[in-house]
């Protein structure tokens, strides 16, 4: 399939039609659709969010895949001799209209989801699973692709075109296209049911987190900070629950919840809420449908003679087979359980000195171990979040931005550029020196209701040059609970080190320089690289110094606190690590196992019993509601990418430390956006990240960082 077409979701999620056609009269009002329409305005072309609406995403969509249909076909009935010129170009350039309708379907999915939204995309899927099968399996497109690469074996194109057409003859092969027609037609019915199959299960889980509210009254606020109050009462009252508060079944308000509250027995109810999303044995449970897309995954790759699903999956990353992350993961593994026994043992200790009698549980871990941060390192998280306001961390992003990649940024005017939603705002790029346009950033920092949880990036028109080289629209999306009116919006320094990572992957497709469309794209378990690493100029003292501020005094944070925090930075990494850990695992074991012996009711007890797996602790993500490899394909089998771009991350953090002028030395950042941020895919991560560092990666920087015992000091 085309890569542009992904436009940030995966293959299958994307789902599809072929042949479209119902009458000239709706045809007609198809052109007309705004959401198919050339962006106008500024910066060369916007996304019209203004004229976004539910009705008209089904008629784009399929108009936009019959307008790709056709251009496909033109290709593949050229009568010319396959080249790269007239095969391979009009391919990175074709689904225009396809990639724009696409950029407002996103948004719904992501931002802005409805049940009339869900019953669109519910339809939708398998018309869009078989419009990518019609694309992938063509075999005639197949052989002029393959007649293409062949020429580019027997004599080396020049390196952008060389990456480009292996590329795309290695996604077109991993997606069937060597198969005999029968296998092919199968391999097409799998995808068109697992697209069906990742929208149910998404859809089952946002059913449950807006479903699912615990509403508190006034006695029941014990330890909740006044802003988090403020803020639940707010949520409340968007629900018609006047004068109560309302924790709301998402990580933004559970996190702090169990952080801060007093109440045990509230802390428990509301653990067992967000832990349970697609567990709860109702219309809405995604254990059945785990199952089912697990066995079509395994068949699947069985038609293309792989042993796994997995083995199938890691061929084209940086880990290259299953057995090589699974060996990362061990290495740090048994070192988290060994740091969780002593949190374990330090949050028990605190409990029985405050005479609780109890064990710790999950819904425990987080408050007590608050308690043991502000008994061991005097570090009050509260005390903390006082300077980290959302609006001065903006300003942070936008000043590391400037130090590191040259970018200078400027607040658009409300109601220049259209946006989705009230709470988005823009901001246009620009290099600081040249003053020439990069593109612009969108923010939507909110959670709401229809809004997925957690924090993402994406973008709505990347840079290329076969392309026009047009401003880069990219947005950070974020669930920071939305203030009371007045209110300041303070994080958590965790919340703070993500919304740096966020920036980190809309940076790298701010700055990216490649030639084609198709190398735009990533290899997933490097392009969490680039991000992880951002995170780190938030501990440096330029940012600390200018914006890490009280909210009220606009005081510089006190050094004395500063030095806490440093002190503290391996804190609770036997929780963060293991939790992570487990889910990635559990991922892994999850697509090397023989789906027919997986007991969905069993298996992941039992798989993480079997590696001591602390009962303290559960996984980041339960088997139920992970979405990352079960709402489509772009972490399945790669969860574990986290890990192996930390190893990067912690390496990369080791030279800047190491560097002259540090975080902020001039060559070295040029070498970070020349050869991490710039290439994109153009160039092999591995090779890429020699030519930064001058040799591969250990992973001794990391076991440093997380105050692990590092494995090449060990006698």
């Amino acid at each position: 399939m085309n890569k542009k077409l992904k436009n940030g979701l995966s293959i299958i999620a994307l789902t599809a039609i072929i042949g479209y056609s119902n009458g000239q009269e709706k045809e007609t009002i198809s052109m007309e659709n705004p959401l198919l329409q050339e962006w106008t305005g500024p910066y060369e072309g916007v996304p019209q969010f203004d004229k976004m609406q539910v009705d008209l995403i089904k008629p784009a969509i399929r108009k936009g895949m019959e307008l790709h249909l056709a251009e496909i076909e033109r290709i593949t009935n050229n009568p010319e001799k396959a080249t790269f010129e007239n095969t391979i170009v009009p391919m990175e350039l074709a689904g225009k209209e396809l990639e724009r309708a696409f950029t407002y379907y996103g948004i719904y999915s992501s931002n802005m989801s409805s049940p009339e939204f869900r019953a669109v995309q519910k339809e939708l899927a398998p018309e869009i699973s078989e419009f990518s099968s019609k694309i992938n399996q063509n075999e005639k497109l197949f052989q002029r692709i393959k007649t293409v690469y062949e020429q580019s074996q027997k004599q080396a194109f020049e390196p952008a075109k060389q990456r480009v057409i292996e590329l795309v003859y290695e996604d077109f092969a991993m997606q069937g296209a060597n198969l005999n027609s029968e296998d092919k037609k199968r391999y097409a019915a799998i995808n068109k049911q697992l697209s069906e199959l990742y929208t149910s299960f998404s859809s089952n889980v946002l059913a449950d987190e807006e479903n699912y509210v615990t509403y508190l009254t006034k006695e029941q606020l014990g330890g909740l900070p006044e802003s988090y109050i403020k803020s639940a009462a707010a949520a409340a009252e968007a629900r018609g629950e006047n004068g109560k508060y309302a924790i709301t079944n998402t990580r933004s308000s559970m996190d702090p919840f169990l952080t801060y509250s007093t109440e045990r027995e509230l802390r428990e109810k509301v653990w067992k809420k967000y832990y349970s999303r697609g567990d709860n044995n109702d219309e809405f449970d995604n254990k059945e449908i785990i199952s089912k897309i697990l066995k079509l995954r395994d068949e699947r790759v069985e038609l293309l003679g792989y042993e796994n699903y997995a083995e199938w999956r890691l061929q084209n990353r940086m880990a290259k087979n299953p057995g090589n992350a699974m060996d990362l993961m061990m290495k740090v593994w048994p070192a988290a359980l060994a740091r969780v026994k002593e949190e374990v043992a330090d949050m028990q200790k605190v409990a029985k000195q405050e005479g609780a009698d109890i064990e710790i549980k999950p819904w425990d871990y987080r408050f007590y171990a608050e308690k043991v941060r502000k008994e061991k390192y005097d570090l009050n998280s509260e005390e903390v979040k006082q300077y980290l306001e959302l609006g001065n961390l903006t300003q942070a992003l936008f000043f590391t931005a400037e130090e590191l990649f040259n970018f200078s940024f400027t607040l658009v005017a409300e109601g220049s550029v259209p946006v989705f939603h009230e709470d988005v705002k823009v901001w246009e790029i620009s290099d600081k020196d040249s003053g020439e346009i990069i593109g612009l950033w969108y923010l939507d920092p909110y959670a709401r209701q229809g809004k997925r949880s957690g924090a993402w990036a994406t973008t709505y028109r990347g840079y290329t040059k076969l392309t026009g080289e047009k401003p880069v629209l990219a947005s950070n999306n974020s669930n920071f609970i939305k203030p009371a009116p007045g209110e300041p919006v303070l994080i958590s320094w965790d919340d703070a080190e993500t919304f740096f990572h966020e920036f980190g992957h809309a940076l790298h497709f701010l700055s990216a320089n490649v030639e084609y469309p198709t190398l735009n794209g990533g290899v997933r378990d490097y392009t969490e690289f680039q991000s992880q690493l951002l995170e780190r100029w938030l501990s440096t003292d330029k940012v600390i110094n200018q914006f890490l501020r009280h909210h009220e005094t606009n005081e510089v944070i006190p050094e004395s606190l500063v030095k806490k925090i440093k002190k503290a930075a391996t804190f609770n990494q036997g929780f963060a690590t293991t939790e992570f850990l487990a889910s990635a695992i559990m991922d892994m074991k999850y697509h090397t196992t023989d789906p027919e012996k997986i007991n969905m009711e069993s298996f992941e007890k039992e798989t993480l019993k079997e590696l001591n797996m602390p009962e303290e602790i559960v996984m980041r993500h339960r088997t139920p509601h992970f979405g990352h490899i079960f709402s489509g394909e772009g972490y399945a089998a790669g969860y574990y990418g986290y890990l192996w771009a930390d190893v990067l991350t912690s390496d990369a953090a080791e030279a800047f430390a190491e560097a002259e002028g540090g975080f902020y030395d001039k060559e070295l950042a040029h070498k970070l956006v020349k050869y991490l941020f710039a290439p994109r895919n153009a160039m092999d991560p591995a090779e890429a990240y020699r030519k930064f560092r001058g040799r591969d990666a250990s992973i001794d920087a990391l076991m440093k960082d997380r105050g692990f015992p590092v494995p090449s000091e060990k006698k």
